[in-house]
């Protein structure tokens, strides 16, 4: 009986062993299943997430400009100021007290007009001197030259007349000169600027007493870099911009310094211009903009629309691929830049169609529709 019970036991105990194996084996190919549903799964979301994705880049709208070759010009953009071609500042030419001032700002004046005047009263008691004498010494040379003629008297007194008349003469012509030089006088025809003389005021050389200036040839004076030495140059083309009369007149330097101030490294141009088209004032200020290079045929684009990425500046561009319109990336390389405009010197075409609205966020090989 014993023997059987223990019998019994075993055979229980193998059959219970047995249920384990069974159980883990299908734990283990239940496993392998889910492992190999995930992964289709998985295979399955990034096919959909894709397809998602490309639904939506065929609904990207995007607007393109044509490539088309054109003028390009770089200007290099300094400050001017307007000035007369005859800017005169007069001066007296003798010291003197003023009696007279005969013109006020803004007056149009005369080559050889007066001025001004300086005290001349004493100038004017010694002509009226030497006039009297030179009026006893002529007469008195006429007599003796008379009885010379006729071999009357001696040499020495016909000579001696004639040099008193000739010395008080050379004495008269001096003091006319004087007097004129009283007279303070514009040496051009043009407007008087500036009257810096009072009656009764001191006058002396070199003391500014009249500024006249003529603007019926203007020219613009701009003080330029010394770095800029080289592409500025006389004969360049410019355009001079007056900001308050919101206007611009093209014109060519005229003249180029040979000299560098030492003081703030710059040189001096300057750029004639005609009358007429603006009220020119003495020391206006203005722009300069100096044409230092042009392409006469490149395709030019804004600047905004040009990217960087590590492997270069580039733009996107819209082509036909397999009947589909598609976003390029294309390289470009960039020259000159100026006023929001770049030239693009290698990578577009004319003919190429570049994207200039809804290129944020395209990648290279986007389906596209171009906006009506």
């Amino acid at each position: 009986m014993n023997k059987t019970l223990v019998f019994a036991v075993l055979v229980i105990f193998a059959a219970a062993c047995g249920n384990t194996t069974d159980k883990k084996a299908e734990l283990t190919s239940l496993k392998k299943q889910r492992d190999e549903i995930n992964a289709k799964i998985k295979t399955i979301e990034d096919e959909l997430k894709l397809t998602g994705k490309s639904t939506e880049m065929k609904m990207t709208d995007v607007l393109v400009t044509e490539a088309r070759a054109e003028a390009f010009n770089h200007y290099l953009e300094v400050q001017g100021k307007v000035d007369g071609e005859d800017n005169i500042a007069v001066s007296a030419q003798m010291a003197g007290v003023i009696t007279s001032v005969y013109v006020k700002e803004g007056d149009a004046v005369r080559k050889g007009q007066v001025l001004a005047q300086i005290d001349n009263s004493v100038l004017k008691q010694q002509i009226e001197t030497v006039r009297t004498q030179l009026s006893f010494a002529t007469n008195l040379y006429n007599k003796q030259k008379a009885l010379w003629d006729k071999q009357i008297g001696s040499e020495v007194q016909y000579l001696s007349a004639k040099n008193n008349k000739e010395s008080l003469e050379a004495n008269m012509a001096t003091l006319n000169d004087q007097l004129e030089m009283s007279k303070i006088k514009s040496p051009i025809n043009g407007t008087v600027e500036e009257v810096n003389l009072k009656v009764g005021q001191m006058a002396s050389p070199g003391q500014p007493a009249v500024r006249v200036v003529n603007f019926s040839t203007v020219k613009i004076i701009a003080e330029i870099s010394e770095s800029y030495a080289s592409k500025v140059k006389t004969g360049n083309k410019v355009i001079v911009s007056f900001p308050d009369f919101n206007t611009e007149i093209e014109g060519k330097i005229h003249f180029t310094s040979k000299y560098i101030n030492p003081i703030n490294r710059t040189f001096l141009s300057e750029i004639r211009l005609g009358s007429g088209k603006v009220e020119y004032r003495a020391n206006m200020m203005t722009v300069v903009k100096i044409n230092d290079y042009s392409n006469p045929s490149t395709i030019v684009l804004p600047v905004s629309l040009v990217k960087e990425s590590s492997s270069g500046k580039y733009v996107y561009t819209a082509r036909q691929e397999n009947g589909k319109l598609i976003a390029r990336r294309q390289i470009v390389t960039i020259g000159n830049t100026y006023n929001g405009m770049a030239e693009i010197k290698q990578g577009i075409a004319e003919g190429d169609k570049v994207i200039t609205t809804g290129y944020a966020g395209l990648v290279d090989g986007q389906l596209i529709k171009i906006s009506r």
